[in-house]
């Protein structure tokens, strides 16, 4: 399998209000739902990419809405529309472009987890039907994604000799981000101390480990690359997008727990870094999905940041934070900035590209990775700046 390369750029990047429905939620407030947060991030994208909604062709959703009422909100006739996650929406929108599906894609999120009470563990956990892994150990009482990292890093630990407090470097960095991001919900620094002093929620994970649970909404518009350069000054270029795929075992996680993702992802480092004559030095700023904060050292290794086992100490001595050799998770990520299913990583990779995040901004900014593994699937997005 090769890159997806150079099909097409973002021109615009938008999303809801998440600090103030943050504020509003917790004050027992149901700001809106989530075609309303939706359609909120996709005005700010049009704004952003200073467009009509009539010059979009093609629509594709987050999995929380359907794409057909969505379509009726945002009153939008496309010619080619889908349904994806956050990084398979970039994927399927280059794809759809590369094959003159569509012209210019929006792609649109929404999401009232919190104000409804949305469960992702414990006998009500959502998605069973889909996800089998939020499931699939419940005889032994154990739904909960945050159990199943627990073992995850447990088992890391024990084979490589990464500390918890090494593991506390990933919440301390995203920190220093979200501080200095007026988007992000949690904006007070915190030291390795403070982490090491926060609760466990399941041993060894703490608290500063987990993501938040909020509402909101986030959208992207993507057109193709030479249209993208006459409808926008400051286009952030899609440089290759890979993908691989580990099925066996995958709904009860097991490629997570034995090999923790490894082989699909440097599969797909394989497509990003040799198909593309680029290499892990070469980039600037590294977003990774983060639902939990353990999802980052593993990421290091996999795509060749660091040699496999070193993390902890790569994390230690050169540092992941804004000043470290590599920023990651600049905004906060959802450890700090918002719950946002990897959308929000989106966002900022276009930020960084364009360089336009003022205090947590890394300078020279040019090239940034983002890379997502749920269930089996390892998806990564090379963003490059065009300025």
């Amino acid at each position: 399998m090769k890159a997806l390369r150079r099909v097409a750029s973002v021109i615009g990047v938008g999303h809801s209000d998440w600090v103030g429905d943050w504020t509003r939620v917790r004050n027992g407030e149901r700001p809106d739902d989530c075609y309303g947060y939706a359609a909120s991030a996709f005005r700010n994208a049009l704004k952003d990419a200073n467009i009509t909604r009539d010059q979009i062709d093609g629509l594709i959703v987050g999995p929380t809405t359907a794409y057909e009422r969505m379509g009726e909100v945002l009153h939008m006739n496309v010619r080619w529309g889908d349904q994806a996650d956050a990084v398979l929406s970039v994927a399927q929108a280059c794809m759809a472009i590369e094959t003159g599906m569509a012209d210019v894609v929006a792609l649109v999120y929404g999401n009232d987890q919190r104000s409804v009470g949305t469960q992702y563990g414990g006998p009500q956990a959502m998605g069973g039907d889909q996800f089998l892994s939020y499931v699939y150990h419940s005889p032994w009482g154990m739904t909960s994604q945050g159990a199943l990292y627990a073992l995850m890093f447990q088992r890391y630990s024990e084979l490589y000799g990464i500390s918890e407090r090494d593991l506390g470097h990933v919440a301390v960095a995203q920190r220093q981000g979200s501080a200095r991001n007026p988007n992000a919900i949690m904006r007070k620094e915190i030291s390795l101390e403070d982490y090491m002093a926060a609760p466990y929620i399941t041993e060894p994970l703490r608290l500063f480990d987990y993501c938040l649970i909020n509402d909101g909404g986030v959208a992207l518009i993507i057109a193709e690359q030479g249209l993208a350069r006459k409808l926008s000054p400051r286009p952030v270029s899609i440089e290759a997008v890979g993908r691989f795929d580990l099925n066996t075992g995958a709904t009860s996680l097991e490629p997570r727990l034995t090999d923790f993702y490894r082989p699909a992802q440097q599969a797909v480092a394989e497509q990003i870094f040799g198909d593309t004559n680029l290499d892990p030095k070469d980039i600037d700023v590294l977003q990774v999905y983060d639902s939990f904060s353990v999802h980052v050292p593993l990421a290091l290794e996999g795509y060749g940041y660091c040699k496999v086992g070193e993390a902890g100490k790569f994390m230690r001595e050169q540092g992941i934070g804004l000043a470290g050799a590599l920023p990651t998770n600049t905004s906060g990520g959802h450890l700090s900035e918002s719950y946002m299913q990897g959308w929000n990583h989106q966002i900022e990779c276009v930020r960084q590209a364009r360089g336009e995040c003022g205090d947590r901004q890394i300078e020279n900014c040019r090239l940034v990775h983002y890379t997502s593994d749920v269930a089996g699937k390892a998806v990564s997005i090379i963003y490059g700046s065009e300025g």
